[in-house]
């Protein structure tokens, strides 16, 4: 069954979605790009205020691939107590070479946190990738797009390479998400791919505008949609 990811950036707007039911709460902050990073601190206050009712992503922001930096972030991030840590491949830099460095944090003692890697579909990206993530660990991996100007995942990319994005995660036993400026008509074209969630943010808020305020018909209303399906 297909859940619901929200993207939030406050306390008060996790409270919202929590109520809600939606499957995982995301936090980011879509002011500061595709995958914007909250400070850790608010991380972490939002991680206590949920306390365990709905499990909680972050992402770690739109960082050069440096393995070093991209190291860096992540395992700060994992000090917050979030479930799931998303990390976007942009173009460009030492993606391979990232990917190495993040595979020896999954042998430290972090509790069981769960890297999952964002590639964005408007970047024609290499899903060859994906079995390279699957051997460093990484747990899931996620279609997102990074320019939120072009329309939704659905129209950036073709039919045939979403579902075989999806195929390629579920046969390596990847948890798999579809994102990227989803709209409430792209739930029925996505279900039938069964990804394990999708993830939502512009869709959610007053006027579809990913920075404005959420919207809680619009948060119970794509709830239901995907529910319905």
């Amino acid at each position: 069954m297909t859940g619901m990811l929200a993207s939030v950036n406050s306390v008060e707007e996790a409270l919202l979605v929590l109520s809600a039911n939606v499957d995982i709460i995301d936090l980011k902050q879509p002011a500061l790009g595709a995958l914007g990073a909250l400070k850790t601190d608010l991380v972490k206050a939002i991680v206590t205020e949920i306390n365990g009712r709905c499990p909680v992503s972050a992402t770690v922001g739109d960082l050069p691939m440096q393995p070093e930096i991209v190291y860096q972030a992540v395992t700060a991030m994992a000090e917050t107590g979030v479930d799931y840590i998303k990390i976007g491949f942009f173009p460009g830099g030492d993606w391979q070479g990232t990917i190495e460095k993040l595979a020896t944090f999954q042998h430290r003692n972090l509790g069981t946190i769960d890297l999952i890697a964002v590639l964005f579909a408007d970047t024609q990206p290499d899903l060859a990738v994906i079995d390279s993530l699957k051997n460093a660990g990484f747990n899931g991996v996620m279609l997102d797009t990074m320019n939120k100007t072009n329309g939704s995942l659905t129209q950036v990319m073709a039919k045939a390479d979403i579902a075989q994005f999806v195929r390629l995660a579920k046969d390596r036993k990847m948890l798999c998400g579809l994102a990227g400026s989803l709209r409430l008509d792209d739930i029925a074209e996505l279900i039938p791919y069964q990804p394990d969630y999708l993830g939502f943010r512009g869709a959610l808020c007053l006027d579809h505008n990913r920075t404005a305020q959420l919207n809680s018909a619009s948060i119970r209303q794509i709830k239901q949609t995907i529910d319905q399906n």
